[in-house]
């Protein structure tokens, strides 16, 4: 069964304030990252995908895609992988497959944009899910906003 949710790039400053506003609830809200290091410079550049409910248009969820040099500062220096970041679900809809859905819609974009593979930095509570879609942890555990992470990419076919 398909999760009840639509994924689509983000278009216009609606679709984006959207996006920030489910980072908010999950990051900041929920997480206590501090706001100034959760929204970057490279919200401006990057491929924001926006979750919604099917029937009624609600915001679920959003992830980022960095490509090009943005990208590389991200996954270590390499321009043809995008780097996969700010995934977010708000609490309400977990476990309905909004995440896996919208890790799918980025990485058809980074497939539309010619990308071979995607990075991501996983906190490592969700190491399991992605490793699910098919990502492999490479490196050793990091923080970020002090909380662990691991690197993790996946080959795009």
């Amino acid at each position: 069964m398909s999760a009840p949710v639509t994924c689509r790039v983000a278009v216009g400053q609606e679709d984006l304030d959207a996006c920030f506003a489910v980072r908010k609830e999950v990051f900041v809200a929920e997480q206590g990252v501090p706001e100034d290091l959760e929204y970057d410079a490279y919200d401006t550049g990057a491929v924001h995908v926006l979750a919604v409910r099917r029937e009624d248009g609600a915001p679920l969820g959003t992830g980022r895609l960095l490509t090009g040099e943005a990208a590389a500062v991200k996954n270590g220096g390499d321009a043809t992988v995008g780097a996969l970041g700010r995934l977010a679900v708000l609490r309400s809809a977990r476990g309905l497959g909004v995440g896996a859905a919208l890790v799918r819609a980025i990485e058809d974009a980074a497939r539309e944009r010619g990308l071979g593979a995607v990075d991501l930095h996983a906190q490592t509570h969700a190491l399991g899910f992605y490793e699910r879609l098919g990502y492999e942890v490479y490196g050793p555990e990091f923080p970020d906003a002090g909380i662990p992470h691991r690197a993790m990419r996946k080959a795009l076919r």
